[in-house]
């Protein structure tokens, strides 16, 4: 079998004309990209028996812009299996949260939106006087968790912010409200067991992460005491482009307990260790990976099939116009292993999630805020 093109090649060859070339170059990156690294996560399964193609893989840009102009998208989820056929939500679809509001300020966009392919968004939620950012989840049981960090004027942080829980018919039932425990809910993971949640929380504002442990039922949500800070230590700050810098995206390791932390200010992503039952701060945990090279403020972060990481650098840290806005793919044991860039301009990349659609093909899905759209890339087809 002839071997795919490798990442290092596909960005000697064509990356250099990447700002001349636009979108022909950038969908090029980004197959190839995919094909070196993010697909990795099927090439020992679904293309080892059978006459399935590899590349290119199949792709949907989609806008993430509501009727109400909103926005600079941040948090994007997939809907999982199983949540009430009654839900608005449907397995498989894809919303995104979005920060600013039409007028572009930080911190005021108010919508969750359902991308459609190839067309404008439907909107899921909309709210009054927030900011929602990359904190953003779909539970089995339909219910939305969404982070909320507002401004004034896109420049002056509304402290602490909250975290919203919103019914599957997109309507809010809860807004979590903690200086201590959910100070600037920056980004989340969660462990779904059903009507008891837990919760992780990047709190931006204060260099902490949070677990946050919610019974979720028929007689409301409530906060249980076993909630408590699990990490802290990170460097976080405000600043001029981005708002805010501090830790940001998380990512739950199941069969290992192991929350793993990607820390713009510190661009570099740490692991703790016994996450799921911790009851103190373990510090900032075990730095994992460090890399100058690849890493240029890392925001969200996911769990990939392969058990990879994949983080999204934000450019606000160590920033190399060469390598705008790119998404980066990295062994837990910090081995560095492919990157694609979503977008020419920096800064355009934020949020990312892995997920399955409705014939239950796996997908990646990643935000582009100067374009103010998300795209969605089958990893796994059915023949």
């Amino acid at each position: 079998m002839k071997a795919s093109p490798s990442l290092s090649a596909c960005r000697s060859s064509v990356c250099l004309d990447a700002a001349v070339l636009a979108p022909r170059v950038s969908r090029c990156l980004r197959e190839l990209a995919l094909g070196a690294g993010l697909l990795a996560a099927t090439l020992g399964s679904a293309w080892a028996s059978g006459p399935e193609s590899i590349l290119p893989p199949q792709f949907a840009t989609s806008s993430t812009v509501p009727a109400n102009g909103d926005v600079n998208p941040y948090g994007i989820a997939f809907v999982p299996a199983g949540v009430p056929s009654w839900s608005t939500l449907k397995p498989g679809d894809v919303v995104v949260s979005n920060f600013n509001a039409q007028s572009n300020l930080q911190g005021t966009g108010t919508t969750i939106v359902k991308i459609v392919p190839n067309s404008s968004p439907v909107t899921f939620f909309a709210g009054h006087n927030l900011g929602l950012t990359t904190a953003l989840a779909v539970l089995g049981n339909g219910f939305v968790l969404v982070g909320n960090v507002p401004t004034t004027d896109g420049k002056n942080v509304v402290a602490p912010g909250s975290l919203l829980v919103i019914n599957p018919q997109g309507h809010l039932v809860r807004e979590l409200k903690d200086s201590h425990l959910l100070d600037g809910p920056w980004d989340l993971a969660v462990i779904d067991g059903g009507q008891v949640v837990k919760v992780f929380v990047s709190d931006v504002l204060n260099g902490k992460v949070a677990r946050i442990d919610l019974a979720i039922g028929e007689n409301g949500v409530t906060e249980l005491p076993t909630s408590t800070i699990i990490a802290s230590g990170y460097q976080h700050r405000t600043d001029p482009a981005a708002l805010v810098v501090g830790p940001t995206g998380l990512a739950y390791d199941a069969l290992h307990d192991v929350l793993y932390v990607a820390s713009t200010g510190d661009n570099a992503v740490f692991a703790i260790y016994g996450a799921a039952g911790a009851s103190h701060s373990a510090g900032v945990g075990r730095m994992i990976y460090q890399d100058n090279t690849h890493l240029h403020g890392p925001l969200a972060l996911a769990l990939a099939p392969n058990g990879h990481l994949v983080t999204a650098n934000g450019d606000a840290v160590n920033a190399d116009p060469q390598q705008p806005s790119e998404i980066v793919e990295f062994t837990v044991d910090g081995q560095f292993v492919a990157q694609l860039s979503v977008d020419p301009a920096p800064g355009s990349a934020f949020g990312l999630a892995f997920g399955m659609d409705s014939q239950h093909h796996l997908q990646f899905a990643a935000v582009d805020d100067s374009t103010n759209s998300a795209t969605v890339w089958t990893l796994r087809t059915g023949n």
